[in-house]
């Protein structure tokens, strides 16, 4: 029998894939994603990734906020649909933790997701065991109150990747108003892998990402899915 944790959730993208251990994002385990700013555009976008990757596995999703400002139609966009979220209200950072750990200890929901002002290597580590315990996938989504604390993004904790999702200018269009929205989608952080980065079109309807045409016919812009060494 395989052991949990092991298993994991490709994003059907070769670049990104190749990028992970085992061709995917792994099961059982804490990721961590933000948007590249404080700014709604950028949230949105940390969202809908979170989203799109939940929508890929099946069941009720638990979603933990302490703050208004999820917009369902957006999440939907991403392919997960309104009646599969639980939404749970926490009172403040510390309460949304506990919530968050109960619910990847729980093991009924393959995906557990919280939106989180802090995350400090202890609570980190709580529900990295929490998730290799059920094998569900654990996404903190970062928030802050003001742009001087991202840089709390940088310190270490236990989340197996980092990710940073900020909306990106529109390539050529090929049907004008029908065009997916793109991304730069920066790995930071990967346990024994480099990081890299990437342009991407947003999740489409079944949570899937995919290297915009323009790109992977070759006309790549300098920088996209280069690699770099951790330090």
């Amino acid at each position: 029998m395989a052991r949990r944790g092991k298993a994991t959730l490709p994003f059907g993208v070769p670049a990104i894939d190749t990028c992970l251990p085992n061709g995917g994002l792994a099961m059982g385990a804490l990721h961590e994603v933000a948007g590249g700013s404080t700014g709604a555009l950028n949230g949105a976008a940390a969202s809908q990734f979170a989203a799109g990757i939940a929508a890929r596995l099946t069941g009720k999703v638990v979603w933990c906020v302490s703050r208004k400002g999820v917009y369902p139609p957006a999440l939907e966009q991403a392919g997960l649909t309104p009646d599969r979220i639980i939404f749970v209200d926490a009172v403040d950072n510390d309460a949304l933790l506990a919530v968050f750990e109960e619910g990847l200890r729980h093991g009924g929901f393959k995906v557990v997701i919280g939106e989180v002002t802090r995350l400090a290597m202890m609570p980190s580590r709580r529900l990295q065991l929490a998730a290799e315990t059920t094998g569900a996938i654990g996404i903190a989504i970062r928030r802050w109150d003001k742009e001087a604390d991202v840089a709390d993004y940088g310190h270490p904790n236990a989340a197996v990747t980092r990710w940073r999702v900020t909306a990106a200018p529109p390539g050529p269009s090929v049907e004008p108003g029908l065009d997916r929205p793109r991304w730069y989608l920066e790995l930071l952080r990967c346990q024994g892998r480099q990081c890299a980065d990437f342009e991407v079109e947003a999740c489409n309807e079944q949570g899937l990402i995919s290297i915009p045409s323009d790109l992977a016919n070759g006309q790549a812009s300098e920088g996209f899915g280069r690699g770099w060494a951790v330090s």
